[in-house]
C-alpha cells in the first residue's frame, strides 16, 4: 500500500534536471521532444546516483521513506525493480555501509549505480494508445532541483524495511536438532 501520492508525469523542469545528467543535455531534450515515449539511458554520478531494489522490498523502503518523514525524490520502476534516485556519491557510500554494518545481511541485494554506471529511465511521457513498457515513473521528476536522499537515509529505510519483513521472535524457526548422540544429557562414568 502506497502511503504517498504518485506523480507519473515528468514536468518541463524535471526534464531539464534529467537531461543535465547527460553529457549533451540539449541533445537529450531534442530527443525527448521528438520521441517522448521512448525510454532513455542516462549516466549516473553527475546529477544523481540510483539505488536499484527488488520490487517488494523497494516498495517497503519507499513506505519507510514516506512514513519516517523525509519522503523521496524521483522514483521509477523497471522490470519489477524499484529505482530510487539518490544524491551523487550515495551509491558507493551505501555499498560500504551495508558491508560494514552487521545487520546488513537481512537487506536483500541492492544494486547501487554511481560513477561509470548507466541506468534506463522511463519515458518522459506515457503513450496513451501504445503498450506499456517495462518501466514507469512512480514519482516523476518535477523540479530542476529535486530532493534526493543520501546514503544514511536510504540505509535506515532499508534496515527498517528489512526488520518489518523479518518474522517476529514468536515465528522464528525452531533451533536445529543436535547431532546424533548429543542429546544434551550428561552421563557420569560408572565406577
Amino acid at each position: 500500500m502506497w502511503t504517498h501520492d504518485s506523480t507519473e508525469y515528468v514536468t518541463v523542469a524535471g526534464e531539464n534536471w534529467l537531461a543535465s545528467a547527460s553529457e549533451y543535455p540539449r541533445s537529450m531534450l531534442a530527443l525527448w521532444a521528438s520521441r517522448p515515449w521512448a525510454p532513455t539511458a542516462l549516466p549516473c554520478g553527475r546529477t544523481f546516483d540510483v539505488v536499484n531494489l527488488p520490487g517488494l522490498f523497494g516498495r517497503r523502503v519507499l513506505d519507510e521513506l514516506w512514513s519516517s518523514g523525509p519522503g523521496c525524490g524521483p522514483v521509477a520502476s523497471h522490470n519489477n525493480r524499484i529505482l530510487i534516485f539518490a544524491q551523487v556519491g550515495a551509491a558507493e557510500r551505501l555499498r560500504a555501509l551495508l558491508i560494514w554494518e552487521e545487520w546488513a545481511r537481512h537487506v536483500p541485494r541492492l544494486l547501487c549505480h554511481g560513477i561509470g554506471d548507466v541506468v534506463t529511465v522511463p519515458p518522459v511521457q506515457r503513450s496513451l494508445d501504445g503498450p506499456e513498457g517495462p518501466g514507469r515513473w512512480i514519482v516523476a521528476p518535477d523540479s530542476r532541483d529535486p530532493w534526493l536522499p543520501g546514503a544514511p537515509v536510504l540505509l535506515w529505510a532499508c534496515v527498517r524495511a528489512a526488520r518489518t519483513a523479518a518474522p517476529s521472535s514468536g515465528d522464528s524457526p525452531a533451533a536445529p536438532a543436535p547431532p546424533p548422540g548429543a542429546s544434551g544429557e550428561r552421563h557420569l562414568p560408572l565406577a
